[in-house]
């Protein structure tokens, strides 16, 4: 039997919850035989019609609020590629048989996505039990079956007015820190007669924004000195954090004597600011007239170089411990590599490779193949490529700073 196929179309018909099967314009493709049970519907009612047309809300009942509760959730379902647990919901649904006639019902509803191998909300899998009999059964327990059944839709109902309040209140400072984050990470002017394509996405999450940087700046002969850098935590704080970090490090390269002088002084500076804790950051000196990159890095994942010919090459052979995390007294090390010009340098922050329950080396090797792929493109094109390219199923779950250069 192991190796027979499993209809799971039968699977899904038989399961003891109601299930609806949508498409992302909230279409019904499926349902299965316990949610046509409950609602007392057949297969030709509900197959290829809108949710909506088919489970209206009652129309005599002014407060009626399942349908808009219910759009809400799916609405979130397909903009985050997340599932959506709701509170307990009165949702009252036609009698079969009786058109016009609604009858009061509870339900405990869940939406879930189904994501296709791009990321994208493909389907939306809506699970609903139907509570009508347990509120009911727990209003007569109590001796006022009207009242306690009221009672309890009323809590239910202010617990979602909870959550939607909160969402509204995460919205607003997500869009303060983004607000925060493109004063403080403007688009680069050209350094010299070079040119770097910047890029920063925030994530998914409604607060998960605001903790990478990036930095730019032009030095004495013919160098640039690029950086970028992830601190630990996310919103507001870590959007300060940020701020500060970024500008002491972009002081201290004009003054060190190399990328490690630079990170060194910056995780000193470090230790003074709450929140810094563990940060990571990575720079490095491009200098074209000796055709070298001189590179460093405080627990940051490695900057990639790729060459002319398609081989990527990553520079890691200078990493210490991040910010803070590292015994004093202790010089941090520094590498030098040559480049041959059209060779295309790119930092980043973990975001753009990182996957979970997935080892860093497979996203490494994800980036490389993308780079290899797309290596005569101009910068602005790459950038565009390598955060489009690995984005995880569902979106990214972590912000990311990036930057390419065409050396």
């Amino acid at each position: 039997m192991s190796g027979t196929p499993i209809d799971y179309a039968a699977v899904f018909r038989v399961l003891p919850g109601g299930l609806l099967l949508l498409s992302p314009e909230f279409v019904i493709l499926d349902v299965n035989e316990t949610l046509l049970h409950r609602a007392g519907r057949d297969r030709r009612q509900v197959i290829g019609r809108y949710l909506f047309d088919v489970f209206p809300d009652n129309p005599a009942d002014p407060d009626a609020s399942g349908m808009r509760n219910l759009l809400a959730s799916l609405e979130r379902v397909v903009a985050t590629g997340e599932r959506d647990t709701m509170a307990l919901q009165r949702y009252d649904i036609e009698a079969p048989g009786r058109p016009g006639v609604f009858a009061e019902r509870y339900w405990s509803p869940v939406n879930s996505p189904v994501l296709d191998a791009a990321g994208r909300v493909q389907l939306v899998v809506h699970r609903v039990e139907d509570v009508t009999e347990i509120v009911r059964a727990g209003a007569r327990a109590h001796g006022d079956q009207e009242r306690m059944a009221a009672e309890l839709y009323a809590r239910a109902q202010e617990l979602q007015e909870v959550n939607d309040r909160l969402r509204a209140s995460h919205a607003r400072e997500r869009q303060v820190v983004l607000a925060l984050q493109e004063a403080m990470l403007p688009r680069p002017r050209p350094v010299g007669h070079h040119r770097a394509a910047v890029r920063y996405r925030p994530a998914i999450g409604a607060l998960n924004v605001c903790g990478d940087w990036y930095d730019l700046a032009e030095l004495p002969g013919d160098r640039m000195a690029v950086a970028v850098g992830d601190v630990v935590g996310h919103g507001l704080d870590a959007a300060c954090v940020m701020g500060q970090l970024r500008s002491a490090l972009s002081a201290a390269t004009q003054v060190a004597d190399g990328p490690a002088r630079a990170l060194e002084v910056l995780g000193i500076y470090a230790r003074s600011v709450e929140g810094a804790e563990s940060t990571t950051a990575a720079q490095a000196i491009i200098d074209w007239t000796t055709h070298t990159i001189a590179y460093s890095s405080a627990g940051h994942p490695p900057p990639a170089l790729l060459h002319p010919d398609g081989t990527v090459e990553l520079l890691d052979g200078a990493t210490d411990p991040p910010l803070g995390a590292r015994p004093e007294h202790v010089d941090r090390p520094e590498a030098r590599v040559p480049f041959t010009d059209d060779a295309v340098l790119v930092l980043y922050t973990d975001g753009l490779i990182e996957r979970r329950r997935e080892d860093i080396d497979v996203g490494l090797a994800r980036l490389a193949g993308s780079l290899a792929r797309h290596r005569g493109a101009d910068a602005e094109t790459l950038a565009d490529a390598l955060l489009a390219e690995p984005l995880p199923p569902g979106g990214a779950t972590d912000d990311t700073a990036l930057v390419v250069i065409r050396l």
